[in-house]
């Protein structure tokens, strides 16, 4: 009886996994239901036809959109490159029988919210709709991915170009889905922050999280007070030469993420983390002079003054060059791992940090520690390291990031072989990071109390963006889901099966990925 068992176990086992083969499978252009779409739509309907994207192909949108005309422009060039057409955008006036892509404000379906949207592919048209541009740009990200991986390459490619027919209706489960990058203890050109910006944007993510100031760098142009750059941040760790975004180009940066429907955070830690100001600034020392400057890692030696008024000049004036350079209603101030600073001390500080923001038109966001102080119900609690700073937070009636460091910090490694990372978390490999539900990790803290999730790569290991690829992926993709998707929708067994169909796009788009044992990677023909 018991082999009996065994083996009627067996083979269902074979069966369902027979079925996620054949669910997943995306070389199915005919069949919208076996597109291996991450994250995972809230619902598809399959009509069992294929629209062929062909020459002459034609974008449409309403007139007087100026919106919507930069949204079907990156469409455009996002389909330009490997299909070799020149895409026209015109207007609906002339509305032809096929062979259009229609991009539409609706507002018929009100379940859409901000950011979601439905997608109608007959075997004459693509039909986008959704409430907002933005929802129109998701919707995008899903076209890309309902076409052959080689849609991505930057040189012309063989077609055929198909979508499956049939209906997807998508909105996510969170208004927060980011990724944090820490250019302080290595700095990264403009150019590598916009790769991220790519990447994070492939799979519906809204949220570039950038860690602007730490011990090893400070990497912010602050016209007030230049030395912050000129010395500070000139260094890195490992003692490199370091860099600094130039208010200029920090704009270019914002305005490049905007037109992706990313939201910059800028944060510059405090009262900790600061050794670099300390090194540039002297008056922010008790003895009014410079500390040195630091290319280790340790962490938790360095601290504001917080009993000098000289510091809240200065951070405020930080403060208000930072706010008026960033659009987004958040700046992010830290406060974790302040070892140094006595816990009578801290907590006025963020207190007083959390006015100084509030003064300047922003909300403020900080590490999980800073709800040791009274926070403003406005205020964002980031939860990493301990539960109970977290559902303090909850009790004060803050929302929460969720982003703990065991199941979500990217610079953590795959396993002990790993070449790149840390593990003082531990090893988080790709199971690990996609296997969570940010609603039920913590006693006491449900989704009413969260606002998203991040996924934050610190750089101490990493100096390129190759090195920062393997780290990403392919764990941000099941980050975007978690973040995107009903927890209810989502299984790993299900889920390993789509990641490894993404191992083509991956390729294709050039993307530097650890190829997990964990996924059985598939290549599509």
């Amino acid at each position: 009886m018991k082999t009996m068992r065994t083996r009627y176990f067996l083979i269902l086992n074979g069966l369902f996994f027979m079925l996620l083969m054949t669910i997943a499978n995306p070389s199915k252009a005919s069949d919208l239901s076996k597109a291996a779409l991450i994250p995972k739509p809230v619902s598809v309907k399959a009509l069992g036809g294929s629209f062929e994207l062909s020459a002459g192909v034609v974008i449409r949108i309403a007139e007087g959109q100026p919106e919507m005309q930069k949204v079907a422009q990156y469409l455009a060039n996002q389909l330009n490159p490997a299909t070799g057409y020149n895409i026209a955008i015109a207007t609906t006036g002339d509305m032809p029988a096929s062979n259009y892509i229609l991009l539409e404000i609706s507002n018929a379906n009100n379940q859409l919210g901000q950011e979601g949207y439905e997608l109608t592919v007959t075997k004459d048209n693509v039909r986008l709709s959704a409430g907002t541009p933005e929802g129109i740009f998701r919707g995008i990200q899903t076209i890309r991915q309902l076409l052959p991986a080689n849609i991505e390459s930057s040189q012309p490619q063989k077609g055929p170009w198909k979508i499956g027919t049939g209906t997807i209706v998508d909105y996510p489960s969170y208004t927060y889905r980011g990724s944090m990058l820490d250019v302080a203890r290595h700095f990264f050109s403009a150019d590598d922050v916009k790769r991220y910006i790519d990447l994070i944007t492939a799979y519906k993510m809204n949220v570039l999280h950038l860690h602007l100031g730490d011990d090893q760098g400070w990497r912010i142009e602050i016209k007030s007070w230049p030395a912050l750059t000129e010395i500070g941040g000139s260094t890195q760790v490992g003692g490199g030469k370091g860099g600094f975004y130039t208010q200029e180009v920090y704009k270019d940066l914002v305005q490049y993420a905007a037109d992706r429907f990313i939201t910059i955070i800028p944060e510059i830690d405090m009262p900790g983390h600061t050794n670099a100001a300390l090194a540039s600034i002297p008056e922010l020392n008790p003895d009014n002079k410079p500390t040195k400057l630091y290319t280790g890692t340790n962490v938790g030696f360095s601290t504001l003054q917080t009993n000098k008024e000289f510091t809240y000049q200065f951070l405020n004036d930080v403060i208000r060059e930072l706010t008026a350079l960033t659009p987004g209603p958040y700046i992010h101030v830290g406060g974790d791992e302040s070892h140094v600073t006595k816990k009578e001390d801290y907590i006025p500080f963020i207190e007083r940090v959390q006015e100084i923001v509030l003064a300047n038109g922003k909300l403020m966001i900080g590490w999980d520690e800073t709800t040791l102080s009274a926070l403003k119900p406005s205020t964002v609690a980031q939860y990493w390291s301990k539960a109970e700073n977290a559902t303090r937070g909850v009790s004060k009636g803050v929302k929460i990031i969720m982003s703990p460091a065991a199941k979500a910090y990217l610079d953590m490694k795959y396993h002990p072989k790993t070449q790149l990372g840390l593990h003082w978390a531990g090893y988080i490999e790709v199971d690990t990071g996609y296997k969570w539900d940010p609603a039920t990790l913590v006693p006491g803290i449900a989704k009413e109390n969260i606002l998203g999730i991040e996924c934050p790569l610190w750089s101490e290991t990493v100096t390129n963006i190759k090195e920062i690829e393997s780290l990403l992926f392919p764990r941000l993709p099941g980050y975007a889901e978690i973040g995107w998707t009903d927890a209810k929708s989502r299984n790993w067994e299900e889920y390993k099966i789509r990641l490894g169909y993404q191992a083509e796009r991956f390729k294709v788009m050039d993307i530097n990925y650890y190829p997990s044992a964990k996924v059985p990677w598939k290549s599509v023909k």
